[in-house]
This record gives C-alpha cells, structure tokens and sequence, in this order.
C-alpha cells in the first residue's frame, strides 16, 4: 500500500473536487459570529464565560523585549498563526457562588476596537443583567480590564455592584505624582488617563484589597505583579474544586506559556512579569490545576503542561455543564 503524503494528498483532492458537481448554498453565509457563552461547573459553582471578542493588533514595533521579530514570528507560525500580528482575545468570566453572581474583569466595552465589546450581548444571553451582578473584582488597571464598567458617555454598567480592584494598582494608577512622572503622549500616559476616567467619580464607591485576601467567598486574590504594579491571578475554590485564574500574568498561548522567560513590551516589570509567569505556570503544572486565562483562546480553560523547554497550554475539553469529578 502507498504512504499517503502530503504531495500525493494534495493533488488527489483537487481532482476529486473538481469532479464534482456544484450545488447551490442551502443558506447564505451568516456573516456573524454566534453567542461567547460557555457555562461549566466547579464544585458547587456555576462558571460563565463571556467572550468580548478579539483583537488583531499588527505588531509594528518589537514585541518582546528579550526575543527577536523572528523568534517571535517563528512561535506564531508554528501554532499557525499569522507572523507580525498578536491575537488578542477577552474573555471575562462569571462566578456564581450560590449566593452572589461575582464578575472577575468587565471587557472592552467596545472602545479598544470594533472586533471587540460583545460582553454585555453574552451576558444577556446569558440571562444575566447588569443589575443582577454583585461583586465585580478588577486583575488590574489596563483599559480592556477596566472599561467595561461605564458606558463611553460615562455611566455607570452594573449599577448594584461592590467593585473591588487590588490596593497596589489604585495607589499607582491614581496617585497624581506617578501620572506627572509618566506625563506625555505615551499609551503608559494614556492609561493614567484611562483610569480616572473610569474610577475618580465613583471612588468611594470602590473597595480595595490586599492581594492574598478574599475577595468574595471562594475567590482569593494572588499577588501576580510584573504586568502592572499591581496586578492580581485569582484562585477559585469550591469544594475539592480548584481553578487559577491566571489574569495577564500569561497571555497568548503560544508565545507566553511556550516561552515563559520571553518579556513583552506590555509587561511593566520585564523581569519581575516573567518571574511571576514562571512560578505561576510551574505551581499549576504541579498541581494539575484547571486555569482561565483572560485573553487564552475562547472560553479561556484548560491546563498547563510542562515541557522540556518551558510549558504549554492544552485546552479542556468542552463539558458544558458537567459536574466537576
């Protein structure tokens, strides 16, 4: 028998195509993207996640700051992406605690870019109105975690929630002498801007914790700083249940898992964002931990895997619904 490969594959394919007869659609192509709703289970918990969309951003400038263009070409083109654009997905998630409904990050709200700012669509499919959310916990300051709680003519989404955002990234991003240290026409600049945007009317209204603390029941703030000053994972427990919400301490798969030492240009504190992303992905390796990552390929779950050079990312398998073994 004659070893199929990909030459031989290839033009037989063709040939057969081409033999056959052209039907008419059953129905023209939509053109749209169905809901980003996916819900699962974690003990006693109902998990949501909410897709927000995705962003195409064209890398123009170097990316890592401890890797080349090529090296980081070659990482996208071996998980088949395309070279010179870095896919930024936001997926936010849901926590239903039996007792509170508890939203970890808000999404763009469609101000970052036109693919993205679907979040409160998949929320009401999900059956869930602003008013009905509790607790909205922030990872950290950047405008695609933060936005999403008020609209672009400044009112309030979630008009009954407590929000609660880490005490190190409220100090750093509304201190006025750290704005004036980073005054300018820099995104760095941008994003101090961002943040008063979005907090300096409602700040009494806003609850900060300590990293390490509770922040509703099951949900336990970690100290993942490097990204931002500030910057928290989250643990959410229930039962014998576990799941690490990783936040921005890795984001594309492909790039920040394989390559755990790379330093992006995102990263405030290369070194330390890399030390972070490293013992994180090492202590959810050990532990066989489930992990969301915020902007991992929708719905963002999955495990990681230790590797000979680093780690990667294998994606669970869909069970919607399913009761945590």
């Amino acid at each position: 028998m004659a070893l199929l490969t990909r030459r031989s594959f290839l033009p037989a394919t063709a040939t057969v195509l081409a033999s056959l007869p052209l039907a008419a659609a059953r129905a023209p192509a939509a053109g749209r993207q169905g809901p980003g709703v996916y819900r699962t289970r974690l003990g006693d918990f109902e998990l949501t996640a909410l897709y927000d969309g995705i962003w195409y951003q064209k890398i123009e400038n170097p990316l890592v700051r401890n890797a080349s263009r090529a090296e980081v070409n070659k990482a996208l083109t071996d998980a088949f992406l395309a070279p010179d654009v870095l896919p930024i997905n936001f997926t936010a998630l849901m926590v239903d605690t039996g007792a509170q409904l508890v939203l970890i990050d808000t999404g763009t709200a469609g101000q970052l870019t036109d693919s993205a700012g679907t979040l409160l669509d998949n929320l009401a499919l999900a059956g869930v109105k602003p008013a009905d959310i509790d607790i909205i916990v922030i990872s950290h300051f950047h405008p695609d975690h933060i936005d999403g709680l008020k609209t672009k003519d400044g009112d309030k989404v979630f008009p009954n929630a407590e929000i609660k955002v880490p005490e190190p990234e409220w100090a750093f991003w509304m201190d006025e002498a750290s704005l004036h240290r980073n005054d300018g026409s820099t995104s760095l600049h941008l994003y101090f801007l961002n943040a008063r945007r979005i907090f300096r009317d409602i700040a009494k209204e806003v609850t900060r914790f300590t990293p390490g603390r509770e922040v509703a029941a099951g949900i336990t703030s970690i100290a993942a700083f490097g990204h931002t000053p500030g910057h928290c994972a989250f643990a959410v427990s229930s039962g014998r249940s576990s799941l690490l919400v990783v936040s921005d301490t890795a984001r594309l798969p492909a790039l920040f898992v394989r390559h755990p030492e790379w330093q992006p240009t995102f990263d405030m504190d290369g070194p330390r964002a890399a030390a972070t992303r490293k013992a994180m992905l090492d202590r959810a390796a050990a532990d066989r931990m489930l992990v969301q990552g915020y902007h991992f390929p929708f719905p963002g779950s999955g495990h990681i895997v230790r590797t000979a050079s680093g780690f990667d990312f294998a994606p669970a398998m869909w069970r919607p619904l399913s009761p945590s073994p």
